[in-house]
């Protein structure tokens, strides 16, 4: 989660700030809400005061009422809500000095020297040159007799930090901001539905999306779904464009394909800077080609809905780090701003974020437009880079005469066709010919294998499950046929898209080369699996997906209990004997406990939970959930805590049980899935392509080294291949994870969130870092 460190067992925190403010402004973006509990409730926890300021920068100014005490019943039940509870305006008062003086002023009378501002880089902007003017704003009201030269005293500087919510994910220096991913939700339901109608009538939809000035929301679609040419405002179109997307669109029904799809931002504009507008691309397209054509413009549909999985974390995650960073703040501390790097929580220099970020419009108008796309971080980079290949570049007409095989080990996972079709593209735009093996090990070892094509794989980013089929079987058994069929089909590298059996069937072809040197070929392992168990990867394709649907299942229950009251839910997840879906569901859905293997516990912690939810009850915040994964305890079982709380709880309240079995392994794939297994399946075929380069000796491939055998996964801030054999150490196999897992010190987030006394250690802390340091490969 980030470089200060929660322990449950720890000194004590001692560190006190006399009061906190919480600011929110604005449009309506989601998953604030998050962000707004966390900050609320970790100030608390800490001793703070915290105030809401309602209808932003214009609350902040009118004060009053629109400055309220925040408790911690008054931030329940809202992980779920979008937009912002505590409401969002426009304020021109605040942009005159008179309007900022009235503000300080509201802010003196009140202690409050602590200020979280969630916005874009206007709002942040503001936020900052109120913290600037602050010591001259309240000389003025002091001459003006408007405060006490004890209070001016007392409330002498101002702490600034921010936290971004956009759906446009147009601040430099995170990989995403607050409300993004959610955005993405909605607009790849609506694909999905407009894709069946394409199919089915051959048409060609235009599709456009918000993104006046940033193209993230088109780019990521466009990878998302699969579609034929985007138009985002950082890379406008060569000139001549029109022919080049004419030949595009015909060649893709040249192939067998019954539709096309184009996204739009709206932002999107030629090289001489006059706007593509959907319209204009309809009647180019209907004119031209005469193909039945259809636009869709999505507008404030990307703006509502539920908060994703993702969203709630992120917010969350960045609300505690907010607050530790108020804490830290000294008057020499410049503002900063809560940002994400990979999975790391960073803090950033506000103004440096923003002077990137205008940087970027500053390009884009003097038609720097390689410098717009590189000013907007690697994440965004290496999106536009994917999309490039896959969608523009044509295979060659000279064939590399390398055959490589693509295969799903372990139970399927939403994603998993998204990395395939990726692979078997990137492969063919490379030259080489692309094997399907199907039903797994097994299916290697029968001779199940045959040609996959471009077309083969048209729609596969939307699809759930395994196209190729999939198997847990292992190639220890059937190591000699595996071989065989290695030689007859001239198989030259593999790659092997699954969960840990994929992981262990590597690890046992790399063991059988002293045996077998057909099994010296170049090998990549790409982690697809809910369970989130793979050495080498922070993340695996199809956990997120399985993620959103535990967490909207248990919004759905909490839901149920809205008007009964006093009940608890033990909800039991996936995940063998990893505790990653029960931890983060558990923070995405505001549970009470997440009970997992990697963190024992025994009868007296059970006791400490059911005592909290008795003292809930009280509350009046009446329902409780608890979260259970399935290998947690061989004796603790789900029944068994169903009945120990039911029992505990007897007169107080009563208690249902929800096993959610295989519906966390269905479903089609999240916006972050595809675009994971995307870029995961393209980037292993490429290095596989320069593997194979440097194994090619005397007339043949033959690769023995540690380093030809690899895991493609993400680490912190970067997709990176490493060697099956080195990941051994790192991994216990009789529980099928790795020994070190990096979401764990997320967990104590949860538990002081839902209102557990424990402790908290920063003996580490997150130092400031530059936004030219913190560019990550992956984003969503």
């Amino acid at each position: 989660l980030r470089q200060i460190k929660f322990h449950i067992k720890s000194v004590p925190f001692n560190a006190k700030i006399s009061h906190s403010y919480l600011q929110n402004l604005v449009l309506i973006k989601r998953s604030m809400n998050a962000a707004v509990r966390a900050t609320v409730r970790v100030g608390l926890y800490t001793g703070a005061k915290v105030y809401f300021v309602h209808e932003g920068y214009q609350g902040l100014v009118d004060g009053g009422d629109h400055i309220r005490l925040a408790t911690w019943e008054s931030v329940s039940m809202m992980l779920q809500l979008g937009g912002t509870v505590i409401g969002s305006a426009r304020c021109k008062d605040f942009r005159s000095r008179e309007g900022r003086m009235t503000a300080a002023r509201n802010l003196v009378k009140l202690g409050i020297t602590n200020l979280c501002v969630i916005g874009g880089d206007g709002s942040l902007t503001g936020a900052n040159e109120f913290r600037t003017e602050w010591s001259g704003l309240l000389a003025d009201l002091v001459k003006a007799d408007k405060i006490t030269d004890a209070e001016a005293k007392q409330s002498s500087h101002l702490n600034i930090v921010g936290m971004v919510g956009s759906i446009d994910n147009d601040f430099c220096g995170t990989d995403m901001t607050i409300g993004t991913d959610s955005a993405l939700h909605r607009i790849i339901e609506v694909v999905d539905a407009i894709t069946t109608t394409a199919q089915s009538h051959q048409r060609t939809f235009i599709l456009e999306v918000m993104g006046r000035h940033c193209g993230y929301l088109a780019l990521v679609t466009a990878l998302a779904c699969g579609a034929d040419w985007v138009f985002i405002p950082e890379m406008p179109p060569d000139e001549g464009w029109e022919d080049h997307l004419c030949r595009r669109l015909t060649n893709q029904r040249a192939r067998g394909s019954r539709l096309n799809v184009i996204i739009v931002a709206e932002g999107a504009m030629s090289r001489d800077g006059q706007p593509i507008t959907s319209e204009q691309i309809k009647k180019l397209v209907t004119d031209r080609l005469g193909f039945d054509t259809r636009t869709t413009v999505l507008g404030h549909v990307q703006r509502g809905g539920t908060p994703s999985a993702f969203d709630r974390i992120l917010g969350s995650r960045m609300g505690v780090e907010a607050v530790m960073a108020l804490l830290e703040a000294t008057p020499d501390t410049p503002a900063c701003v809560v940002s994400l790097s990979g999975n790391q929580a960073v803090r950033l220099p506000l103004m440096e974020c923003v002077q990137v970020t205008k940087d970027v419009t500053a390009a884009m108008a003097e038609g720097r437009f390689e410098d717009a796309i590189k000013l907007r971080g690697k994440s965004f980079e290496n999106n536009w880079n994917t999309y490039k290949m896959l969608a523009h570049i044509n295979p060659p007409d000279v064939k590399s005469n390398i055959n490589v095989a693509i295969m799903n080990i372990g139970a399927p996972c939403a994603g998993m066709n998204a990395a395939v079709r990726a692979a078997v593209r990137m492969g063919i735009i490379q030259g080489h010919n692309m094997l399907a093996i199907h039903d797994g090990f097994d299916g290697l070892a029968q001779g199940q294998i045959e040609p996959i094509t471009w077309t083969s794989v048209s729609g596969w980013t939307g699809k759930g499950g395994s196209m190729l089929g999939t198997k847990r079987s292992q190639p220890g058994k059937m190591l000699e046929e595996i071989s065989q069929n290695i030689a007859k089909f001239s198989i030259h590298a593999l790659v092997i898209i699954g969960g840990f059996e994929a992981y262990v069937g590597g690890l046992e072809m790399v063991q059988a080369r002293e045996k077998y040197e057909e099994m010296c070929i170049p090998i990549v392992v790409i982690p697809a699996t809910v369970s989130n168990n793979v050495p080498g990867s922070d993340f695996s394709i199809g956990a997120d997906t399985a993620l959103n649907t535990i967490t909207s299942t248990c919004d759905r229950i909490k839901q149920s209990a809205a008007g009964t009251k006093r009940r608890v839910f033990i909800v039991e997840t996936m995940g063998g004997y990893c505790g990653y879906l029960a931890t983060m569901a558990g923070l995405a859905a505001g549970a009470d406990a997440a009970y997992i293997f990697e963190e024992k516990f025994a009868i007296k912690d059970l006791e400490v939970n059911v005592q909290h939810l008795l003292e809930k009850m009280k509350t009046t915040v009446k329902r409780g959930l608890i979260l259970r994964n399935e290998k947690s305890n061989a004796n603790y079982t789900t029944d068994f805590i169903f009945n120990l709380y039911s029992e505990e709880g007897k007169g107080i309240f009563d208690c249902r049980k929800n096993v959610l079995g295989h519906m966390q392994q269905g479903g089609t794939p999240t916006p972050f899935d595809r675009n994971f297994g995307t870029k995961m399946g393209a980037k292993s075929v490429l290095w596989l392509t320069e593997k194979l380069k440097e194994c090619y000796r005397h007339g043949r491939i033959f690769a023995n080294t540690p380093d030809s055998a690899c895991v493609l996964g993400m680490r912190k801030r970067a997709l990176t291949f490493q060697p099956l054999a080195d990941l051994k150490e790192d991994t216990d196999f009789e529980h099928r994870i790795p020994k070190t897992q990096w979401w764990l010190k997320i967990r104590p987030i949860m538990k002081i969130l839902a209102k557990y006394d424990i402790k908290l250690d920063t003996s580490e802390h997150t130092d400031m870092e530059h936004v030219i340091k913190k560019r990550s490969p992956l984003g969503k």
